[in-house]
């Protein structure tokens, strides 16, 4: 007998990154929330890598604590390590990387769900959708409870019809050996959604105590304070460090001599999987050229002594894992405690979702995370704060919010995904975005705090704070415009040795600061004036000047491409009226409904002749005839 469980603005189904970041963000703004997942104590569990960040997906975190999220934050506390990458780069591809101690990062991401006011947590297997008129009016678990609510927000990971392959071993679960969720892929076929299956994998897990670390070369976290959050004031200084060995012939071999065993080159495996991160059978048969392959060993916590080991992805049988793993340098004794297993499970085809993330054909549905074909749990969560905000403003009675492509890495995943869609598990990389150089590490908050502020996301004192460092950013390049530098012996010389031409007159502190070889930090030695500031400004400071004719080039290209984005198209538009359209062109444009000319430009098999058309068809209105 089904039951009326009660009522909530929004419901999110799973506790995943998606999820906890879904659900935190419709609090926030005031809607009543109901969160849904089937293990309570598996919230914000990490299955596979036991890290955050790294290229654009350390952006992402960046970009989900300056709307307001909370993986920057938990992370900040919770991780083992911390290291910047490509410092020797520009700042357009510098990102964070935080190995995380995962026992702990679940305890810190539940205690902020459990005490977020306006969230309810429950634990629940979710069977189906309640629809009403094409709308998504509720829930109904595997118990007979009915939980109703204006807006639902699916982010159930890699759950729906897992299957667990190791060898030939096969059986339904979900990661670390969970429940799976059935009857609700079942339900969103029968509601008409196209589904894919995709194929993701994870290394076997090592005892440390049986590792010879003298074999392996230590990778040693920074010693510099530093976190993803904006808000983050102390930082985790006893850092552990993860270890680097290599493949070898003899571990080649074993696999090369196993290949038909593997799960994924039996014939066992259906989905699709990473092409950015393959099995190590993958990696010896697409570069048998390669005599080795890096091996990270990564602790998955201070209290625990297993080791993650990175790289090693598989899906063949145990005994063939132990001796793979006894091949490598410093595994020789090696004590696996958890195989590696390939698993699969079900997806919702992206093209199906408007850029808020709700779907096309069941109005107040949502989507986030490992669903809608992404891997990875930073991808994840900016898709689910994402889903979060619009399921909540829906609920509210408020207009959607969108990013695009030059606001965030987030507009960028989200565009690709709903625009181009995806043929296997999505990974974010710096290449998919065109306006890189303004999608950075460093000015995450300027990009998007002021957004988070006006949903209601971001408090009063936060906002505070970052309106005083834009200002003391503006104060400090307006202090080196008019700051003089005499070409002195001092300064003559502090600048041959920083291997820069010297002076030949005096010259303002902001045109030297211009130069690549000087830093902000030359400048105070050369001034001899060191300026009480935050770090972060005089950094903002440096780069904001010693990129300035970059960024405004840049910010110029996006000034053009939003003249496009702002050229609507009309919710009625009948495209088998437009003559002159190419047929390719009028079923894509059917199909992914894009809101704008220049959504509908980035589609695959709509030219720049058929938005020519599209676009005159529009300014001349006759959409208004279409009956």
């Amino acid at each position: 007998m089904v039951y009326n469980a009660g009522h909530y603005d929004v419901i999110v189904i799973g506790a995943g990154h998606a999820g906890c970041e879904a659900g935190i963000a419709s609090a926030k703004l005031g809607a009543k929330t109901l969160m849904v997942t089937l293990n309570l104590d598996m919230v914000a569990f990490m299955p596979c890598n036991p890290s955050l960040g790294g290229p654009a997906k350390g952006i992402v975190i960046r970009e989900i604590d300056a709307l307001g999220g909370v993986m920057g934050k938990v992370i900040d506390k919770t991780h083992i390590q911390m290291r910047m990458l490509n410092t020797a780069k520009g700042p357009a591809v510098r990102a964070l990387r935080a190995q995380a101690d995962k026992p702990l990062y679940i305890q810190e991401m539940k205690d902020i769900l459990e005490n977020q006011e306006n969230l309810t947590l429950k634990q629940a297997m979710v069977n189906e959708l309640i629809i009403e008129d094409g709308v998504c009016k509720g829930i109904l678990t595997e118990t007979n409870a009915a939980y109703y609510a204006d807006s639902v927000v699916i982010t159930t990971g890699t759950f729906m019809r897992g299957k667990v392959l190791i060898g030939d071993l096969e059986y339904e679960s979900g990661p670390n050996n969970q429940r799976v969720s059935i009857k609700l892929s079942e339900n969103l076929e029968e509601l008409g959604f196209d589904l894919t299956r995709y194929k993701t994998g994870t290394p076997p897990r090592v005892n440390s105590k049986t590792i010879d670390y003298s074999k392996a070369e230590i990778q040693p976290g920074d010693e510099k304070r530093q976190g993803f959050s904006y808000e983050t004031t102390e930082f985790i200084t006893d850092q552990i460090p993860c270890w680097l060995t290599h493949t070898n012939q003899s571990t080649h071999d074993v696999i090369n001599d196993n290949l038909t065993k593997s799960a994924m080159y039996s014939g066992m495996i259906k989905g699709t999987g990473p092409r950015y991160c393959p099995s190590i059978e993958d990696k010896i048969v697409r570069f048998n050229d390669k005599s080795r392959h890096q091996i990270f060993l990564e602790p998955e916590g201070r209290k625990t002594e297993e080791v993650y080991v990175q790289g090693l992805s598989t899906s063949l049988p145990e005994y063939i894992q132990e001796d793979m793993l006894k091949s490598i340098a410093g595994l020789e004794n090696a004590e696996m405690m958890r195989p590696g297993y390939a698993i699969e499970y079900d997806a919702v085809e992206s093209t199906q979702l408007f850029p808020t993330l709700e779907t096309k054909k069941i109005a107040g549905l949502y989507t986030a995370g490992q669903i809608n074909g992404t891997s990875g749990y930073e991808e994840a969560a900016g898709q689910g704060i994402i889903a979060g905000i619009n399921a909540g403003l829906k609920a509210l009675g408020k207009e959607p919010f969108i990013l695009d492509r030059s606001q965030a890495y987030i507009g960028v995943l989200i565009d690709d995904l709903v625009t181009k869609g995806t043929r296997e598990p999505y990974r974010l990389l710096t290449s998919r975005a065109e306006h890189r150089l303004l999608l950075r590490h460093d000015n995450a908050d300027i990009r998007l705090t002021e957004l988070g502020y006006n949903l209601g996301l971001i408090d009063e004192a936060r906002f505070k704070s970052f309106e005083k460092k834009l200002e003391q950013v503006e104060l400090e390049k307006k202090r080196l415009h008019k700051l003089i530098i005499k070409a002195d012996d001092y300064v003559q010389q502090t600048l041959i040795e920083a291997n820069s031409t010297p002076l030949k007159d005096a010259s303002r502190a902001l045109d030297l600061l211009k130069r690549p070889e000087i830093s902000y930090k030359m400048i105070e030695k050369i001034t001899q004036d060191v300026q009480d500031l935050p770090e972060e400004v005089k950094e903002q400071v440096e780069i904001q000047l010693k990129y300035e004719g970059y960024i405004k080039k840049a910010s110029d290209q996006v000034q053009r491409m939003l003249n496009m984005e702002n050229k609507k198209i009309p919710e009625n538009i009948d495209y088998d009226a437009i003559s002159g359209l190419a047929g390719e062109a009028k079923e894509k444009l059917k199909n992914i409904q894009p809101l704008s000319i220049g959504q509908a430009s980035r589609i695959s098999g709509v030219n720049p002749a058929d938005v020519s058309i599209l676009l005159i068809y529009i300014e001349q209105g006759k959409f208004e005839r279409v009956k």
